[in-house]
């Protein structure tokens, strides 16, 4: 397996990725995480190096995502960590670590300075991120207080409300 940014060829393979991998909505009809990874490549916020596949052969196993966002009032520039995504017949192998890992030291190498996410305390932790409160960052929506995390890369001290990038804003 081989962890690269992601390339145009790869556009519908991480669509399928990420359909298969957060599974059908209880209501039918599109996955969101799915149809968002279409989205935020449109978005100015949009960061290409910042976009990886995992590639085992001609397959694409996993993906992962990090968009501007920003801080308010401040407007400090920041990234939004997400979707993460990977086949569900390849989960649990370390693939998902593999491309945090690699998304986390693009972002140093390009001197960013805070991730944050909306994702599982328990599985984010090994990356550093802790609760987005203890680094003064307010969750876009209060409802994700417990989940809402962030990793401080450099920089700092950093206080204010996270804002995504808008197609993630408009969920």
């Amino acid at each position: 397996m081989i962890v690269r940014r992601e390339r145009p060829a790869d556009h519908d393979a991480v669509r399928e990725l990420h359909r298969l991998a957060f599974g059908p909505p209880a209501g039918g009809g599109d996955v969101v995480e799915a149809r968002l990874v279409g989205e935020l490549r449109e978005d100015p916020g949009f960061l290409a190096h910042l976009s990886f596949v995992a590639v085992d052969g001609d397959a694409v196993v996993g993906h992962v995502i990090a968009t501007r966002g920003r801080l308010e009032p401040s407007g400090t520039a920041v990234l939004g960590l997400g979707p993460l995504g990977v086949r569900p017949d390849r989960q649990g192998q370390g693939i998902g670590t593999v491309l945090v890992h690699a998304l986390l030291a693009v972002a140093e190498a390009t001197d960013e300075h805070l991730v944050a996410l909306l994702g599982s305390p328990g599985y984010y932790r090994r990356f550093g991120f802790v609760p987005a409160a203890e680094l003064g960052i307010t969750a876009p929506d209060p409802a994700w207080a417990g989940h809402f995390q962030a990793r401080l890369i450099q920089g700092g001290p950093f206080a204010g409300v996270f804002r995504y990038a808008d197609p993630i804003n408009r969920l």
